[in-house]
């Protein structure tokens, strides 16, 4: 991918028409994946996120975990376009510091902020199936996601009249996501990952570059971080850090699977 450097060149840039006319032409619906992933491999990230606005414009939404990192995709995005709706699945069992990180980015980025719940509430879902997360076993985590994470998502989508996703998903980081590409079709959605090559010494050079707070729970020595009951430390003992999420039963949470009766077979391995 490109420095840091290059990438604040193009930030302040108004020649990105250029290169994005030799990514895809504008409403040409199916995408060609195929042609359009392999020409987006020569360019940036930022410049991905302008294709997209200029393909799906008011049809673009923006997800995010407020995890570790989450400023780097908020940041990235909000330069190029300032009021897309960024949706938030709150499943109820974020850390207090999750929530106050959130409202530190939102502040701080002007972030255009939509708040999805579940429609069953926490003390609901434990009475009626008790808590979940204490099973580890992954049909009680599959069954906790689809009811706090994965149905808020696919409302929060048809709501938002979403046609594409931006999501902030990295190949490093689970066996699943090794396989994704730029431009994904997940359900009746494209899913657009403009960060998917970035390694942790691009984050970290992107979040000191431009000044941006990460997590608290980094200084605990978390590297993932979602709710209370599902996330740890990493520890010597983890041989993946996304092993510490889920109590390593799995490495995904549900919301970046794809939809497909034969892909969600994968559900037990893989989600955001």
């Amino acid at each position: 991918m490109k420095t840091i450097a290059v990438l604040e060149t193009i930030l302040t840039s108004h020649h990105q028409t250029s290169s994005l006319k030799s990514v895809s032409q504008v409403s040409h619906y199916p995408l060609d994946l195929a042609t359009l992933n392999e020409n987006l491999t020569s360019v940036s990230a930022l410049e991905i996120i302008a294709w997209a606005n200029q393909e799906f414009h008011k049809h673009l939404v923006m997800s995010t975990s407020f995890g570790i990192q989450a400023a780097v995709m908020l940041h990235l995005v909000t330069q190029v376009v300032p009021n897309i709706p960024i949706i938030w699945i709150d499943t109820g069992y974020l850390p207090k510091e999750t929530y106050l990180f959130a409202e530190e980015l939102t502040q701080k980025l002007n972030l255009n902020l939509k708040v999805y719940q579940s429609d069953i509430s926490p003390a609901r879902m434990e009475a009626i199936y008790g808590k979940l997360w204490q099973k580890k076993d992954v049909d009680s985590l599959n069954l906790y996601d689809r009811i706090r994470k994965v149905e808020p998502m696919q409302r929060a989508l048809k709501e938002l009249e979403a046609k594409a996703w931006l999501a902030g998903l990295r190949q490093n980081q689970t066996q699943f996501r090794q396989q994704l590409t730029y431009v994904n079709k997940q359900g009746d959605q494209y899913k657009i990952l403009p960060i998917l090559t970035w390694n942790s010494r691009d984050i970290y050079q992107y979040l000191t570059k431009y000044d941006l707070p990460y997590h608290p729970h980094f200084d605990q020595g978390y590297v993932s971080v979602g709710d209370w009951h599902s996330s740890s430390p990493l520890t010597a003992d983890d041989d993946n850090e996304r092993n510490t999420r889920f109590h390593g039963v799995k490495q995904e949470c549900g919301l970046h699977l794809p939809t497909t009766v034969e892909e969600a077979q994968s559900l037990d391995s893989s989600q955001l």
